[in-house]
């Protein structure tokens, strides 16, 4: 085990590179590349990388980015690859593609709003255009989390009862382009972690087809098979962590991370690098004797309802804080988590950091004054509002 300086960028893309080379006994690697900022950097790195049994194509769009994976994850492969905002607007039919095709793409994604007006900072509008189409859904909080997801993803989408996409967020700037102390595990300690990819359905001596014409009932099982797999990612992610901390001496973030909840009457909620601001703020309101607690919901898709509604039970007060926006609804994490609370609590929502804006501990604090004489929740704010 080494520690070495990385952005997260470069953690994912050495991430894969390991993982790429744990399948040289296997059908090898392939990655489809093309650049957007801000995830470029991770392409650029993974394009120097030495893999002795693969390939990294440079295409001449995102959509054939995801297509390259698609052909070469058909034949067996492990694939990766990687981009941000309308990259992956561009390439969500193919998404959707490797999904219903359940082909264990693992797609590290820079979150940056999507344009026009266009702007290249942070929010999670872009992955959450993917939420209802079959892939799961990390949210990472730093570069060693981010670095850890990437090879767990490889191992969860490669699992014969998962078979899927998996997609690990990383906030554009906010993590691509920080760099941190991360630790690297030895080459030996991924070839044990990673067996060799096996995708049962893959094309090769017996005669199949992918992606042929269905009946509307083909259809409806497929969707019912797809949907019964997502939902057991949960309790197959728990096992691939316990696997992790053996291996490689240190566990996983959890897929719902909470923060002084046990007692607390007041709850923070947020995915990403919100969540590490808000644990900053528990400390400070915490010496203050305010019972406040946090929770960060590092994996959207599945939804892990019942460790969120555990959390949520006995708060009488919730802040979700969503850097994201469902134009004429509010923010996606409360529209999805508030039904889950006890039947009275306040679950008031707070969108915040669109378009890359700073959320400061005084904002989340001025969130919190802003919950605490509520009675009902009102419609849902916008930070700069308060």
């Amino acid at each position: 085990m080494t520690v070495e300086l990385l952005s997260a960028n470069h953690g994912a893309a050495l991430a894969a590179t390991l993982a790429a080379r744990a399948n040289r006994f296997g059908r090898g690697f392939c990655s489809g590349v093309y650049p957007i900022t801000p995830s470029t950097e991770c392409m650029e790195y993974l394009c120097q990388q030495k893999i002795e049994k693969g390939r990294v194509v440079r295409v001449e769009s995102e959509h054939s980015a995801m297509g390259v994976c698609i052909g070469a994850a058909s034949a067996g492969a492990r694939t990766f690859t990687a981009t941000s905002s309308n990259g992956l607007a561009y390439m969500v039919e193919n998404c959707v593609a490797a999904a219903c095709l359940r082909l264990p793409v693992v797609l590290a994604v820079a979150n940056r709003t999507l344009g026009p007006p266009w702007n290249i900072w942070a929010d999670h509008s872009d992955a959450l255009t993917l939420r209802d189409h079959g892939l799961i859904q990390f949210y990472c909080a730093d570069n060693q989390e981010l670095f850890d997801t990437v090879l767990c993803a490889f191992r969860l989408a490669e699992d014969r009862r998962v078979m899927m996409p998996a997609m690990v967020n990383m906030e554009g700037f906010i993590l691509s382009h920080t760099v941190a102390q991360t630790q690297i595990p030895e080459q030996a300690q991924v070839d044990d972690f990673l067996p060799p990819t096996d995708i049962p359905h893959r094309l090769g001596d017996v005669p199949h087809t992918l992606g042929q014409i269905e009946i509307p009932h083909q259809t409806e099982m497929h969707r019912w098979q797809h949907h019964s797999a997502m939902l057991e990612v949960p309790r197959i992610y728990a096992e691939i962590q316990n696997e992790f901390e053996v291996i490689f001496g240190r566990r996983p973030a959890d897929a719902v991370e909470a923060y002084r909840t046990e007692d607390a009457q007041t709850l923070i909620v947020s995915m990403g690098t919100i969540g590490a601001t808000a644990e900053r703020v528990v400390d400070r309101l915490r010496a203050e004797g305010q019972r406040v607690g946090a929770l960060r919901v590092r994996l959207f898709r599945p939804l892990p309802v019942e460790a969120i509604r555990a959390c949520y039970a006995g708060k009488q007060r919730i802040a979700v804080i969503d850097r994201n926006i469902s134009l004429g609804l509010g923010g996606v994490l409360w529209s999805e988590t508030r039904s889950l609370a006890d039947a009275g609590a306040v679950v008031q929502n707070y969108m915040a950091g669109l378009g890359g804006g700073d959320v400061r501990p005084e904002h989340i604090v001025a969130m919190l004054a802003d919950l605490e004489p509520r009675e009902t929740a009102g419609a849902p704010s916008m930070m700069e509002a308060l």
